[in-house]
């Protein structure tokens, strides 16, 4: 096992563009919380989305069931509350609601208390044109890398 834990969504950073971050709970089962500090979960193509009571919650993200879990383990895709202040669920619900912004999970991680922890973030979605800006900007930088190496 290993001793930081730190799950990525590489996709987000390229197809969203990052305005504000914030750092959320997720109520977990035991099973959940054993997968994730085996490293065998995903959240690539999640999402946040808020309930008719104004709960947040995250969708698609895949937390692989328990090897030694008998018939107590979890399901690998079901929907997990986040926990935030509420004066921050609101600007969040208020800001989706206005704008049409997203909320997309960036990094899941196991804090020094032992809690699983996201960051999620509000994002605007990017358009084509930025995505190539983007893989433009990331060759260049390639390129110049290996030039300074080469001197």
């Amino acid at each position: 096992m290993q001793k930081t834990i730190n799950i990525l969504n590489k996709k987000a950073k390229f197809q969203y563009e990052i305005l504000d971050k914030y750092t959320a709970g997720i109520v977990l089962t035991g099973t959940e919380i054993k997968s994730i500090r085996n490293s065998k979960a995903s959240i690539a193509e999640s999402f946040c989305e808020f309930n008719e009571q104004g709960e947040l919650f995250v969708i698609n993200m895949t937390i692989e069931e328990y090897l030694y879990g008998t018939y107590y383990n979890h399901k690998p895709k079901a929907e997990r509350k986040l926990l935030l202040n509420k004066r921050e669920l609101k600007k969040l619900e208020k800001e989706v609601q206005n704008t049409g912004l997203t909320i997309v999970p960036i990094r899941l991680f196991i804090n020094e208390k032992g809690y699983a922890k996201l960051d999620i973030a509000l994002a605007k979605g990017k358009k084509l044109y930025d995505k190539r800006e983007t893989i433009k900007d990331r060759e260049n930088k390639v390129r110049l890398d290996r030039i300074k190496k080469s001197y």
